[in-house]
């Protein structure tokens, strides 16, 4: 079917009401940038969920990275988006406005340069993310042992998306379908979608990023509504087994915990930790389980979970807005908060 035909049956679709939750915070951008919702029947309801990493990483790794920062001779390293992101207190970018030493940086492996030029220094990387990076760590990992790097550790806040699927369903999340995230089914495959396509009885479409690609996952939604399959929209980059390289390589490095997702408590087996081995490696990423909002009355855990649109929470656009955030959804432009709101989003 051509994608006029795809376009004509999404906007004039008829059937039972459908809430699609697009996991991934690229698909959250690219359904804003290419105005996906205008496009779609009324009947047709996309929810953002917790796909945004910077989003889902609990106040206490926040707090965590804070009180490094502010440590004699140690410096945090960190991606742009995280540097916003308020913990219990204050963010990291206002804990550097008052003295302590945060450095951003492109990649990982920038880290390795930063750390040879101040041996006398204790490296801090930030390490959050979902399948898709934690590869990238593993290689820094196997740089910094290849190369006797003695002053770089990891902070990790590592997750994984079956688990927490998962989790918004036995939770009470009203999702009939899910777009399923085109990075991360790179790594994992499509294949890891199954047990829960099939426990619930409802479709997932591994998509990529352009319109054309997002609607044909779409309309394949829409065709096996109610079934319990999996679909790969996405078959240049996603295959059924993903990158077994780089799943090997996480394997090394990294052993399955439990994790703590910003606004939706412990979810079991939905985090990576370091194994044993290479704990010396960690700086004291375990037992952060504590997750305080800044603002108690933002609604960014159930934005989260598909139970709330960014609008319908009390501060969005008034005293929440991305110069002033007051949840995680609001910093990242992969946030469905900060999409709504740059984009000017009323669905």
């Amino acid at each position: 079917m051509d994608i006029e035909k795809i376009k004509q049956e999404l906007k004039h679709y008829d059937g039972p009401e459908m809430n699609i939750m697009e996991v991934c915070g690229s698909h959250t951008e690219a359904v804003a940038k290419y105005g996906i919702p205008s496009l779609l029947s009324p009947k047709l309801h996309l929810l953002s969920g917790p796909g945004c990493p910077v989003c889902v990483t609990a106040s206490s790794y926040i707090d965590r990275l804070i009180a490094l920062s502010l440590e004699k001779n140690t410096c945090v390293v960190t991606f742009g988006d995280l540097i916003r992101v308020p913990g219990s207190r204050k963010s990291l970018s206002e804990a550097k406005g008052e003295g302590a030493r945060v450095e951003m940086v492109y990649s990982p492996l920038d880290l390795l340069s930063l750390a040879q030029k101040e041996p006398e220094t204790l490296f801090v990387f930030a390490a959050v993310g979902f399948e898709t990076t934690t590869p990238v760590y593993a290689v820094l990992l196997e740089e910094i042992i290849e190369r006797h790097v003695e002053n770089i550790k990891l902070l990790t806040s590592i997750k994984t998306m079956p688990e927490v699927i998962d989790h918004l369903m036995a939770n009470g999340a009203p999702i009939d379908a899910f777009l399923a995230p085109g990075h991360v089914s790179v790594v994992t495959g499509s294949r890891v979608y199954e047990k829960p396509a099939l426990k619930y009885g409802i479709p997932f479409a591994v998509s990529g990023f352009k319109a054309e690609e997002l609607l044909a996952a779409l309309y394949g939604i829409v065709l096996h509504r109610g079934q319990g399959v999996v679909k790969n929209y996405y078959p240049s980059v996603v295959t059924e087994n993903g990158n077994e390289k780089a799943k090997k390589a996480v394997e090394k490095y990294f052993q399955t915990s439990d994790a703590v997702w910003r606004g939706m408590g412990k979810v079991a087996g939905s985090g990576k930790l370091l194994r044993e081995e290479y704990r010396k490696f960690d700086a004291g990423s375990e037992g952060l389980e504590k997750d305080e909002k800044l603002n108690p009355a933002c609604r960014c855990d159930e934005v989260l979970m598909g139970k709330r649109k960014p609008g319908q929470c009390p501060l969005f656009g008034k005293v929440c807005s991305p110069a002033h955030p007051q949840g995680a959804c609001m910093v990242s432009s992969e946030g469905s908060c900060f999409s709504y709101f740059v984009n000017k989003r009323k669905d």
